[in-house]
């Protein structure tokens, strides 16, 4: 999937901040016509996956993005630096496809975090894997990792994700908290039939292991366009079970541009969050920028609309050139992903080419 031609900046002055009319082009941050910032950049790093997850792709897989469109190591760390040092990126998250599969992962993180201002950097991962690797993660400087997990049994582990990898994933886990790649963070998505009743198990395993739980919303993001509103586990359906075994109090805890609400558990000081993607939309404080994995910038993972970096990186464009066209590029962010609206069309590239 190519990306559409982006304006010459030399005609269309990057406005200064965004604010339309200023005619000052190559100054400010990533800044769209609605006001927003966007300081947190979700890198890509492959579309490639080794798990099968039921709401992501076919258990056949699907076609890799060719070796020659994937950004190297270096073009990555430099589309990373153009981000932080020009465009005021604060934080990097680094996705995949499944990140652990970039074999250059630790020395693009080291590549990250040596950056001045540092951004803070973390990894959101299937952990298969992570434990050989969490080591030399955290010595490259990374800060936290996410790590995917939407049950707690063995079994329907298999079923979800065609895989039967469970015990690598907790030993990731562990492995990422031995680490000191705090806190720990487990990312849950539940499917109507499927794994609705782990939800109280899910909460119990995080509690038990100090791990911080995030249930998502499943979204429209799958490869074969099967994800239908009527049969989405919403947030209020998450919140009901468990309720049942566990009391929930609203963290008072300002929020800000972060997408979980998050209820204290018990009283705390443990807490769980929900990410109502669909049902409770967080778009009007969106600060996020996306880079796939062959170097396109999109403004949400619901954008039908790319934006080509790679090919000016390959063709000799400057530092700055690059920055203007990101700069341009974030202009034409939407109010929203209205994914509510009628004539709501999912985005062709499912999630795993990207990157949450």
């Amino acid at each position: 999937m190519t990306g559409h031609s982006l304006p010459d900046p030399r005609v269309h002055p990057v406005p200064e901040n965004g604010v339309p009319g200023s005619g000052v082009p190559g100054s400010g941050g990533l800044v769209d016509r609605h006001g927003r910032v966007a300081t947190d950049l979700r890198v890509s790093l492959t579309d490639r996956c080794n798990l099968r997850c039921t709401y992501c792709m076919p258990p056949e897989g699907l076609d890799w993005l060719p070796k020659v469109e994937v950004l190297t190591d270096e073009e990555i760390v430099r589309l990373v630096r153009i981000g932080v040092e020009l465009l005021g990126i604060e934080e990097v998250r680094f996705t995949g496809g499944e990140p652990l599969l970039r074999p250059g992962l630790v020395g693009i993180v080291a590549g990250a975090t040596a950056l001045t201002p540092r951004p803070e950097v973390s990894l959101t991962t299937n952990a298969i894997g992570l434990a050989r690797v969490a080591p030399a993660l955290a010595e490259a400087g990374l800060d936290r990792i996410n790590v995917s997990l939407d049950t707690v049994d063995r079994e329907r582990f298999r079923q979800l994700t065609h895989r039967d990898r469970f015990d690598d994933v907790l030993a990731g886990l562990a492995a990422a908290r031995s680490a000191g790649l705090t806190p720990v963070k487990v990312n849950a998505v539940l499917l109507r039939g499927m794994n609705e009743q782990d939800a109280v198990p899910l909460l119990d395993f995080c509690l038990e292991h100090g791990y911080q739980l995030r249930f998502i919303e499943q979204m429209p993001l799958d490869a074969h366009h099967a994800w239908t509103r009527g049969e989405m586990v919403t947030a209020e359906d998450i919140l009901e079970r468990l309720s049942a075994a566990h009391t929930l109090t609203p963290d008072t805890e300002a929020r800000g541009s972060a997408p979980a609400e998050r209820w204290l558990v018990d009283g705390g000081p443990a807490t769980v969050g929900v990410i109502a993607s669909v049902t409770r939309s967080f778009c009007g404080s969106c600060d996020r920028t996306r880079l796939t994995a062959d170097g396109q910038i999109r403004n949400c993972l619901f954008a039908r609309e790319e934006s080509d970096l790679r090919t000016p990186l390959r063709e000799g464009a400057t530092d700055q050139e690059i920055a203007d066209r990101w700069r341009i590029a974030t202009l034409g962010k939407l109010p929203g992903h209205g994914i509510d609206d009628p004539s709501f069309l999912q985005p062709a590239r499912p999630m795993s080419a990207i990157g949450g």
